[in-house]
């Protein structure tokens, strides 16, 4: 139960954040729901006065609304009768609904819930407002004067539109275009009007919401022991759903199946086996919501979620280096250019950011959930870190796994260029593809996570995978290739440890080769740009081969840089001597067909990457050229 305990008590530390609307950077609202309310997609809001008299109602862009709550509502379905205390749909609040070709229970379960409210100590007065509309039972005559519901040639609501109904209408109702069902399914949210003060609407007063808090706590009674927080308190079998989003069905925790091998042959009831009450779930659940949105990472509807407790946003282990000098105040990170200083300034940063935490928070959360039905989520992963090791691993991460990256940024909206690690997102995507699928993506990111958290080796097949890929340029298309080699060299250099800046001390057969053949590239490629000629070298043309037999692919592609090497005349003389002294650094046995590792992409990157770097002409570029 710790990851629920950890949830409370971010709760707990979050409570001046309960109600506050807050806009996601897609503009989409989330708030910290208080307990006993949940979130509820509404199509129309009508609203009345304060004396309880119809003044105006409007069709909504399916608005996110939140709403209070009771046990039996939030995990209602089908033909099950059970009415939320105040926002509902079209059958349950309207009270001339039977007259209209529907049926009156609904609605007489629903106004008998709302009285109770109205009449016990906790009641409010917008609340006692829409209570007193209601009782008149007169909503869709209202809505249909206010050309909102439609009606058939009886008098009776059209459940569904149909072309029988356009001699009724001038054109479709709007009513039908607002609804994904039945136009008895519409949600209704209510609001008051007062002609003399500006008034907080209902779906975001905080005094409704504690109105109702109090309210339904006095309908609690079967008390037993938490196992979340370790007292006395009214426990709850039903658990909270749309987790994920509004529409989310699946739970975490429960315990419903009666009939099936859930709890049955180890215990007579749910409760025997766990017993969590009302208060602790709900404010677990709802925290849980409030961070998924506010900060979680999700990939079809696997979600990577990492917090704090009193500071809930903590660094993301799934971002990339780039993403850090927002987060932690890291120096602009292109202007970083070796590895040394590189890990100073994450180590200097890292320091400032913990030291910036409060005393009670030690511990950093990482949460992966995923549903594997519709109605059943299960947690992947959960780790509870001391504060210290966490930061202590991402540093290292971001020290070990590095290499120069230009690539197009999602979030940012803008080509990066930076040196440092790479999003596991862009790993994974670097290892299957852009267009893998959803599941192998969402899969490699769990098992990259590991790698950060617990100082893992990172997986030889995704390794290899990116490895293949960044080998074959042929294949994908440039801005990808390039994304993939240098992603590729981040994961081998995290294994090898090689400086970023080319080494030209450095004797490794396959570091050579690869030198060998970013001299070709660009050689070639210095010819073809200045004929406008926007193909491929041969160099890039024949990586994929010379990658499993370097040798006598090397024959092939020194053969097809002649004619080049020709059209450059004396400015083609640097990089043919560059050419002959690495090959004359290689020896004669290993100048073989042996396959490549990936320390030929290294040399390949930083061979290449040294020669388009701006800078004065070299001193022996100009005797030789």
């Amino acid at each position: 139960m710790s990851w629920l305990y950890q949830l409370y008590q971010t709760y707990e530390a979050n409570r001046d954040e309960i109600g506050e609307i807050v806009f996601t950077n897609g503009d989409k609202e989330y708030t910290l729901l208080p307990i006993s309310h949940t979130t509820q997609t509404a199509h129309i809001e009508v609203t009345v006065t304060e004396d309880g008299e119809f003044y105006h109602a409007k069709i909504l862009d399916k608005e996110s609304t939140v709403i209070p709550t009771t046990e039996e509502s939030s995990s209602r379905s089908g033909k099950k009768i059970a009415p939320y205390p105040l926002h509902d749909k079209l059958s349950y609040v309207a009270g001339d609904f039977g007259e209209r070709g529907g049926t009156k229970e609904p609605f007489q379960h629903y106004i008998k819930q709302l009285e109770e409210w109205v009449n016990s100590p906790f009641t409010n007065a917008k609340v006692e407002s829409i209570y007193h509309y209601l009782s008149k039972k007169q909503l869709i005559a209202d809505l249909v004067r206010a050309g909102i519901v439609a009606l058939d040639e009886n008098g009776n609501i059209i459940e569904k539109w149909h072309k029988k109904y356009e001699n009724l209408f001038e054109e479709k109702p709007a009513i039908f275009s607002a609804v994904t069902d039945k136009q008895t399914s519409a949600f209704i949210r209510f609001n008051v009007y007062s002609p003399h003060d500006i008034l907080e609407d209902v779906w975001k007063d905080k005094e409704v919401f504690q109105s109702y808090v109090d309210f339904y706590q006095t309908q609690l009674d079967e008390v037993d022991y938490c196992y979340v927080t370790g007292e006395q308190k009214p426990i709850t079998e039903r658990h909270a759903n749309k987790i994920r989003n509004a529409a989310d069905k699946a739970k975490i925790i429960s315990s419903n199946d009666k009939t099936g091998y859930t709890f049955r042959g180890r215990f007579q009831t749910s409760s025997q086996a766990a017993s969590i009450s009302y208060e602790a779930s709900q404010k677990a659940h709802n925290a849980l919501k409030w961070l998924i949105q506010k900060q979680g990472i999700q990939i079809d509807g696997r979600v990577f979620l990492v917090w704090g407790n009193s500071k809930a946003k903590i660094i993301d282990p799934i971002a990339d280096s780039f993403s850090l000098t927002a987060e932690l105040g890291l120096e602009e990170i292109e202007h970083i250019d070796t590895l040394s200083h590189l890990a100073n300034e994450v180590k200097k940063a890292i320091f400032n950011y913990r030291s910036n935490l409060t005393t009670e928070e030690n511990n950093v959360n990482i949460l992966i959930l995923d549903a594997a039905t519709t109605g059943r989520m299960g947690i992947l992963y959960y780790r509870n870190m001391d504060k210290e090791m966490y930061f202590d691993r991402l540093q290292k991460w971001h020290s070990t796994c590095v290499w120069w990256h230009h690539y197009y940024n999602n979030e940012k909206k803008e080509t990066v260029q930076f040196f440092g690690a790479p999003s596991l997102t862009n790993i994974a995507y670097g290892a299957y593809g852009e267009k893998a699928n959803k599941k192998v993506i969402k899969a490699a990111m769990e098992r990259l996570i590991s790698c950060i958290l617990d100082d893992r080796v990172i997986p030889k097949d995704i390794v290899t995978a990116t490895f293949n890929r960044a080998s074959n340029p042929v294949a994908l298309e440039k801005w990808e290739w390039e994304k993939t080699l240098s992603i590729a060299c981040a994961l081998i250099n995290k294994e090898e440890g090689h400086p970023l800046a080319l080494d030209p001390s450095n004797h490794d057969r396959d570091y050579l080769f690869g030198r060998l053949l970013a001299v070709a590239d660009v050689l070639e490629r210095r010819v073809l740009d200045e004929s406008g000629d926007k193909r491929a070298t041969n160099a890039i043309r024949y990586m994929n081969t010379f990658a499993k037999y370097p040798a006598k692919t090397w024959k092939v592609i020194q053969e097809c840089i002649q004619p080049y090497q020709a059209r450059m005349g004396k400015r083609a003389s640097y990089l043919s001597s560059l050419i002959d002294e690495i090959g004359a650094m290689i020896k004669f046995e290993d100048f073989n067909d042996e396959s490549l590792s990936g320390k030929y992409l290294l040399g390949f990157y930083s061979q290449r990457r040294e020669l388009y770097l701006p800078k004065e002409k070299n001193k022996d570029e100009e005797n030789v050229g």
